[in-house]
């Protein structure tokens, strides 16, 4: 089979779709690689906060809000977008959202506490939506066999995105080190960099992805008014919970590996500069390796995924990063610390690929974008339970960041745990009979 082979899609999809979604992937990924891991955490923590004892809390309590926030509104925003059809109208608001709050954080200098706060959470709470929202699109382009390397292609193909806006900031930051020029003026313009290729790579999506989706006027009935309709289906999904067990099942493995995996994009930077002393340029290369490795990772387990399956080709993941925080956690030099972060890009890239695949097997045709927000109502939680986790035990070690990453490996262990329980068969049995029930 080729490796862009059209048997992998459904009938009716073209590559050139297939492109415009992974195009937003390309997009987005910037956001969450300058933004939360590459350069923005450590300029708060360093810069914004100027290294106070609360500052790395201050950081993690951001992120915490803008999940929350995600978790009360995303699922019921996703039922929304399945009866109103209304995925690609979200997906547009989503963006410009973003955009205009990651441009808000070029503001930000020394003592703008409030201002940073602020801007993070609204950023974030606006990529989750758009993050959430494209995924839900996976199963109408992707066959049920190959939902793995479909996801993997865009996933793969997102991180190039990230590396692009990450090369062309540390193009900017290593001028500006060597023009003199501080971190308060040049942090700065790498948020107007990503803003800006978030914008432009974006239109793609919006060009070529169609909504194959159709309203569902009779599920509106009762209620009348849409967010009605959206919040009683919603209630709906968690009464019928144990028709989807093993999608619940695997919502709460989600939430255990997942904060594992936000400690590592919201702190790596920060331990990166706290432990072993690494500067701006070199955290920033840091991550731009990781990138690669996690594009690696996402694009070429994909097909393994397919071939292994989905639960044993995550549960590989997951074993790779119990391993990365005992290197991260024991390296006292970077040479060891480098070798954690490619292990660390192979499983992200990899594992949240695969978790993504995952959720579409188990999710009913009609009732995607509600599945997807399920989804995303588990990673956010895991994105506030990871980092205050990581935050708290700084806070209790006297910023001991040794043993916090080592704690953070633990998330994985229940991960591995959790994920035992899940029959992805009857998971999916279980989607494929509320599909055929609702078409008939």
């Amino acid at each position: 089979m080729a490796l862009f082979s059209q048997q992998s899609l459904n009938d009716g999809v073209r590559k050139r779709e297939v492109f415009g979604w992974a195009m937003y992937d390309f997009a987005n990924s910037g956001y969450t690689t300058v933004v939360l891991t590459a350069v923005f955490s450590a300029y708060f923590v360093g810069s914004v906060a100027g290294n106070a004892a609360w500052a790395t809390l201050a950081w993690t309590g951001a992120l915490a809000l803008s999940s929350a926030l995600v978790m009360l509104t995303m699922p019921a925003l996703g039922a929304y977008a399945d009866l109103r059809a209304a995925k690609k109208r979200l997906l547009l608001i989503s963006t410009v959202g973003c955009v205009v709050a990651t441009l808000a954080l070029a503001e930000v200098g020394p003592g703008d506490v409030a201002l940073a706060v602020a801007a993070v959470v609204l950023s974030n709470l606006f990529y989750s939506y758009g993050d959430s929202l494209i995924a839900a699109f996976l199963p109408e382009l992707a066959r049920k066999d190959s939902l793995g390397r479909v996801s993997g292609w865009g996933w793969g193909f997102g991180y190039f995105g990230g590396m692009l806006t990450l090369g062309l900031s540390l193009g900017y930051v290593m001028w500006a080190q060597g023009q003199g020029i501080p971190a308060t003026q040049f942090v700065p313009v790498t948020m107007l960099i990503t803003a800006s290729i978030y914008a432009l790579a974006s239109v793609a999506t919006f060009v070529l992805l169609r909504e194959r989706a159709v309203p569902q006027p009779q599920l509106l009935q009762p209620q009348g008014i849409g967010i009605a309709a959206s919040l009683a289906r919603l209630r709906q999904t968690w009464r019928e919970a144990r028709r989807f067990e093993d999608f619940s099942r695997f919502l709460a493995c989600t939430v255990a590996y997942q904060a594992g995996i936000s400690v590592v994009i919201a702190l790596a930077a920060v331990y990166a500069e706290q432990v072993l002393g690494f500067k701006q340029m070199e955290t920033m290369m840091l991550i731009f390796l990781v990138n690669i490795a996690a594009a690696l990772g996402a694009f070429g387990w994909g097909y393994v995924q397919d071939r292994l399956g989905h639960r044993p080709a995550l549960a590989i993941t997951l074993v790779g990063w119990i391993v990365m925080t005992l290197l991260a956690g024991l390296a006292i030099e970077a040479t060891l610390f480098w070798v954690a972060a490619v292990i660390a890009g192979l499983c992200m890239g990899s594992s949240q690929s695969a978790g993504r695949a995952l959720v579409g097997a188990f999710s009913p045709e009609q009732r995607r974008a509600e599945f997807f927000g399920l989804w995303t109502f588990a990673t956010r939680l895991s994105a506030i339970i990871g980092p205050l986790t990581y935050g708290v035990v700084t806070l209790l070690t006297a910023g001991n960041h040794r043993i916090a990453i080592l704690s953070t490996g633990l998330f994985f262990v229940l991960g591995l745990v959790l994920l035992a329980r899940v029959n992805v068969a009857r998971g999916i049995a279980a989607a494929d009979t509320e599909s055929a029930d609702a078409a008939a």
